[in-house]
């Protein structure tokens, strides 16, 4: 069984991972996060934004690729800089079997199910300046904002290599 929202918040909670978790109706695309954004507006903070794309290539192998929320994707040019040919959409019944989650909640955080189902796992290089990294933790109705540290504490944690793009 796939790792619940609220078992891996008690994870990152025992494993003393501090987050800000924010409630809201249900998100389903990149404008939709926007609008509940500005209430999660923290003055001065350098904060990363995210959209997660999950994927797969010909040979039927997964992946998780993380990308700034505004950043432009080309999944011909993304299979190119990844080193992995043609790429497409992973349908949402293979999203649940190997990251335990429906579509519109894909998440980094769900790599803690993804690793044991060796989904290759990329990150836009944009996190390594952000002091804080908002995400959904694994359901489409919560975001939580990771400091950048807590973030990679958590991948060591869970083995999961990240790979930046």
């Amino acid at each position: 069984m796939p790792v619940s929202s609220d078992a891996l918040l008690a994870q990152l909670d025992d494993w003393g991972l501090g987050y800000v978790l924010h409630e809201h109706p249900p998100l389903h695309s990149v404008g939709e996060a926007k609008e509940v954004e500005a209430a999660m507006v923290v003055p001065g903070e350098n904060a990363l934004r995210v959209k997660n794309l999950y994927l797969r290539d010909k040979k039927k192998r997964n992946y998780l690729v993380t990308l700034e929320q505004d950043r432009k994707i080309d999944l011909k040019e993304l299979g190119a800089e990844l080193g992995v040919g043609k790429l497409s959409f992973g349908s949402p019944e293979r999203l649940m079997q190997h990251l335990g989650i429906l579509p519109g909640a894909v998440t980094p955080l769900s790599m803690i199910n993804g690793v044991e189902k060796d989904v290759a796992f990329y990150m836009d290089s944009a996190a390594q300046q952000a002091d804080v990294i908002y995400m959904h933790p694994l359901v489409n109705t919560r975001t939580v904002g990771l400091k950048r540290s807590d973030l990679m504490a958590f991948f060591e944690r869970i083995g999961c290599a990240v790979t930046w793009v």
